[in-house]
């Protein structure tokens, strides 16, 4: 899956937090030689303190941390070096959003219940979204649908076997 600029792709790791997100695709990263993002990273921080205060975002606040993610995917596909990104990318409206950048994007969603997420959540260690936005990250959960370019893969069991998973739902091309 070569990107639209015939370069290398730009894989989203998208799905709600303790997904492992950063985990796999920093691995996938790794294992196809490509620069590797957390989308985490571009949200101003202000965003960064409404979620550590446990208040979810709005539409108003996302609007920048969107614009500045679909720039750097804009950016990884002007330069023809794909990338991967960890991205929540919840709703289909910001998956488009991305895919306008020009770049052949395609996502892997790690798909677990919420139970594993909070379990997950629970052990984590200095991350800024805390475990009461969880059930906000599944309300806004709208999945991959057929006609986006993905794949779901099943994030519920151990990180290894994740990123096996998630490396083997690339396009052939892709890996």
């Amino acid at each position: 899956m070569p990107s639209s600029a015939g370069g290398p792709p730009v894989v989203i790791v998208m799905g709600v937090s303790g997904a492992g997100k950063t985990h796999v695709a920093s691995r996938l990263a790794e294992r196809l030689g490509l620069p590797y993002l957390d989308a985490d990273d571009l949200h101003p921080p202000e965003n960064r303190a409404k979620m550590a205060s446990g208040h979810r975002l709005d539409e108003s606040d996302r609007r920048p941390w969107l614009a500045a993610v679909t720039e750097r995917i804009r950016s990884l596909t002007a330069g023809h070096r794909g990338g991967v990104i960890a991205c929540s990318a919840l709703k289909r409206g910001y998956r488009d959003q991305f895919r306008t950048a020009g770049a052949g994007v395609w996502f892997v969603q790690l798909d677990l219940d919420r139970a594993t997420a909070a379990g997950r959540i629970a052990h984590r260690l200095g991350h800024f979204m805390p475990p009461q936005l969880l059930d906000s990250q599944f309300e806004d959960l709208e999945p991959l649908q057929d006609d986006e370019p993905g794949a779901v893969v099943d994030a519920s069991g151990t990180m290894p076997d994740t990123v096996e998973a998630a490396i083997r739902s690339l396009p052939e091309q892709a890996r």
